[in-house]
C-alpha cells in the first residue's frame, strides 16, 4: 500500500491533493445543497480559455486562468441577478464562449499538445516540491478569507429569505464571494486532475457525504475524508494499474459514492 509513495513525486502529488481536499470539502456541500454542480464544470471549461492564454502569451497558465476564471465567475452571478436567464443557462453561454476563446488562443500557438493535454486531463504526478509554496500559500489565505464567510453562507443555503431580511445587501455581495471561491479552488484542481474532470472532484464527495450526514457540519468533515480518501486510492490504483491519475482518483470517489449510497439506503 505504501510501496507508491516511497517516489517523491507521488508524496507530492499527494499532499497537494490533501491539501486541495480541504478546500473542496469547504466548498463542495454549498456546491450541492445549492445545486451549483453546473457551476462548477463551468468555471472549469472556462479556465481552459486562462489555460491557453497563458499558453499564448508564454506567461503562468494557472495565474491567467485564476483572472480569467475569477472574471467569468463574476459574470455569472451579475447576469443571474440582472436577467431573467437561468443560472445554467447563463453558465452554459459563458463557458462556451470561453471555450471558444481557449481553441483560439490555442490556435495561435505552434506548439501547444503536451501542455494543453496536460491540463485537460491532469498532471498531477509532475508537481514538484517548487511548485506548492505558492499553490499552498494562496490556498491558506483562501481559507482563512474564505473561513469568515462560512455561517454566512450555510445560512442563506438553507433559508435565503431569512437570510435576506436579517443580512440584506450582503446575501447577493456573498453569493460573488462564493462564486470567487468556487473558481478559485477550480483552478487549482485543474492542475490536479484537470478541466475535465474537475467537477465531478468538487461534487462527487459532497453528494456521497450528503447521501449519510445527519447535519452540515457533519457533511463538511465527511466531505473532506471522502475525498482525501479517493486522492490516496486514486494515486495508489493508478501507481498499480499504470492509469492516470485524475480518472483513478475520480472512479474512487464513484466507489464511495455508491457506498455511501447503499449505507444511506440501509438508514432509510
Amino acid at each position: 500500500m505504501i510501496e507508491p509513495f516511497q517516489y517523491e513525486f507521488m508524496r507530492n502529488a499527494l499532499i497537494a491533493g490533501i491539501v486541495l481536499s480541504g478546500f473542496a470539502a469547504c466548498l463542495g456541500p454549498f456546491i450541492v445543497q445549492r445545486k451549483m454542480a453546473f457551476m462548477g464544470s463551468g468555471l472549469a471549461h472556462a479556465a481552459f480559455g486562462g489555460v491557453a492564454l497563458g499558453l499564448l502569451i508564454d506567461f503562468s497558465p494557472i495565474i491567467t486562468a485564476l483572472f480569467f476564471t475569477q472574471l467569468v465567475a463574476f459574470l455569472i452571478v451579475w447576469l443571474e441577478h440582472r436577467s431573467k436567464l437561468s443560472s445554467d443557462t447563463i453558465i452554459g453561454v459563458l463557458f462556451s464562449t470561453a471555450m471558444a476563446l481557449g481553441i483560439i488562443f490555442l490556435s495561435m500557438r505552434e506548439e501547444y499538445g503536451a501542455d494543453a493535454f496536460s491540463y485537460l486531463f491532469g498532471s498531477v504526478l509532475t508537481i514538484t516540491f517548487n511548485d506548492m509554496p505558492l499553490q499552498f500559500f494562496l490556498l491558506l489565505m483562501a481559507g482563512i478569507v474564505g473561513s469568515g464567510y462560512w455561517h454566512r453562507w450555510a445560512y442563506a443555503t438553507f433559508d435565503r429569505k431569512s437570510a435576506e431580511v436579517e443580512l440584506g445587501k450582503k446575501v447577493r455581495s456573498d453569493d460573488y464571494a462564493l462564486a470567487f471561491f468556487i473558481a478559485f479552488v477550480t483552478v487549482f484542481a485543474i492542475e490536479l486532475i484537470g478541466v475535465l474532470l474537475v467537477s465531478a472532484f468538487l461534487v462527487l464527495p459532497a453528494a456521497a457525504a450528503r447521501l449519510v450526514s445527519r447535519s452540515f457540519a457533519q457533511m463538511t468533515l465527511l466531505t473532506f475524508i471522502i475525498s482525501a480518501i479517493s486522492v490516496v486510492v486514486g494515486l495508489i490504483s493508478s501507481y498499480h494499474l499504470d492509469a492516470p491519475s485524475g480518472p483513478c482518483i475520480v472512479l474512487a470517489q464513484a466507489g464511495l459514492f455508491g457506498a455511501c449510497f447503499s449505507v444511506g439506503m440501509r438508514r432509510g
